[in-house]
């Protein structure tokens, strides 16, 4: 076999075969096919398409690449979470305790932030003594034992997926359906999960910045499940505004506690709730209504919250952070953004505030750059809310006083304000079932 013949053939616009598929990623991840060809293939794939078969057969090849995380030693049906990513995402924060405290073992595998998102890892190691990096025996065992183990991806986690990706990257390849769908699910099915439940962002915060295409990806993730024989279901989420108000490290994490401490913010809450809903329903536990109502009680109880505190202190960390929020990193610097004209918020470009909040310390621009905990934005203001001159629509922290005009700059460049009010969109936009069927 030939690669020559593979991009040919993919130039053509003809359909690969596995053993075509298996010969490039495995030569590829040998270094004996060079970066050219490659990227050759990869520009055939992105101009010409896959269709399902070939998106699956890429996927799974992709997850045996390296390491499969085997959870059949963990009693009961493992159900996973995975978000595309957005500015202020702390779902799996509140949902995972529930979704533990409810009975369903949680074993998840989380990543870091790079640009203006941010990564669950680096949010959960803003807890002082929080340990991320575990064996997978160690992990395995945290979820025996108090069913529930958050941690980071082990570095030989489909890495024909991460060599993949650094490649398309550099080589304006990357924003192809296929290619995003089995760069995601490869990491998913390597996980080991049985079921997965997707939180596809859509809007300016968002990779998919249309409902379309965020719908075809959810789609095609979803059917990758379907013939790879994980379920697989998909909830589309607005992603036009950042989700809750806190957006940074330690910022997040205290909304998370006020959450299911049941004080969080709405938007949070609703679909927070909703994805654990889901979790539960695919569990096989019950119906939506009544997985719904097991949510409900399990925050209102209290028991997710102490899910939580059981999590933190099974992996190292301090969870008297739980009842004293002094406990996390503190910044230096503390400043005000001011509305200097009376109005509604018309829109935010959630992406700039993202941006803003990376500027501030809370993001990585590179993956060495080193984050600091304490930086981010608490929003009192979002879309739809009128405003005064003179009102507080947010609260920038930082330990880099210097970053601090370039953070405004960029909230005076995401935040638009009109003079007429603006309708809030809903925040759950569709749901994608395990056969691919789309119920708005």
């Amino acid at each position: 076999m030939r690669m020559y013949e593979i991009i040919e053939k993919k130039r053509d616009g003809l359909e690969l075969n596995l053993d075509e598929i298996e010969f490039f990623i495995t030569e590829y991840c040998n270094n004996n096919v060079p970066d050219y060809q490659a990227a050759a293939l990869l520009m055939a794939i992105f101009l010409r398409g896959m269709n399902e078969r070939e998106t699956a057969d890429l996927t799974n090849v992709m997850a045996n690449s390296g390491d499969r995380i085997n959870l059949s030693s963990i009693p009961g049906i493992k159900v996973d979470k995975h978000s595309t990513g957005g500015v202020g995402d702390k779902t799996t924060l509140i949902l995972a305790p529930i979704v533990a405290a409810c009975g369903i073992p949680v074993a998840k595998m989380s990543g870091r932030g790079l640009g203006h998102t941010g990564g669950t890892i680096d949010k959960l190691e803003s807890i002082p003594g929080f340990k991320t990096s575990l064996s997978t025996d160690q992990f395995i065992d945290n979820v025996k034992s108090i069913g529930i183990s958050i941690a980071g991806q082990t570095g030989n986690l489909a890495p024909a997926d991460k060599k993949i990706y650094a490649l398309r990257d550099v080589t304006a390849t990357v924003n192809n359906i296929s290619l995003i769908a089995s760069s995601i699910m490869s990491k998913k099915l390597a996980s080991g999960a049985d079921r997965i439940v997707l939180d596809v962002k859509t809007g300016s915060g968002a990779f998919m910045k249309t409902f379309k295409d965020s719908v075809k990806l959810a789609k095609a993730m979803v059917k990758i499940g379907h013939n790879t024989g994980r379920k697989t279901v998909a909830v589309v989420t607005d992603m036009d505004i950042p989700l809750g108000c806190a957006v940074g490290n330690s910022l997040e994490i205290i909304e998370a506690i006020d959450t299911l401490k049941n004080n969080g913010p709405l938007d949070l809450r609703d679909v927070s709730f909703e994805l654990a809903a889901r979790m539960l329903e695919l569990s096989g536990i019950g119906n939506l209504e009544e997985c719904r109502k097991k949510v409900a009680d399990a925050v209102l109880s209290g028991r997710a919250l102490s899910k939580f505190a059981e999590l933190i202190e099974n992996q190292g960390g301090n969870k008297e952070v739980i009842s004293n929020y002094a406990l996390f990193p503190q910044p230096v610097y503390k400043m005000s953004y001011i509305c200097e004209k009376p109005g509604y918020i018309h829109s935010m470009k959630t992406d700039k505030i993202g941006m803003a909040s990376l500027v501030l310390g809370a993001g990585r621009e590179t993956k060495d750059s080193k984050i600091d905990y304490s930086a981010g934005i608490m929003l009192n203001k979002k879309t739809g809310d009128r405003v005064e001159t003179g009102d507080c629509i947010a609260v920038l922290y930082t330990n880099r006083e210097e970053a601090l005009s370039q953070a405004v700059s960029l909230l005076n460049e995401a935040i638009v304000i009109s003079e007429e009010p603006h309708d809030k969109k809903p925040l759950i936009l569709a749901y994608i079932d395990s056969e691919g069927n789309i119920k708005n």
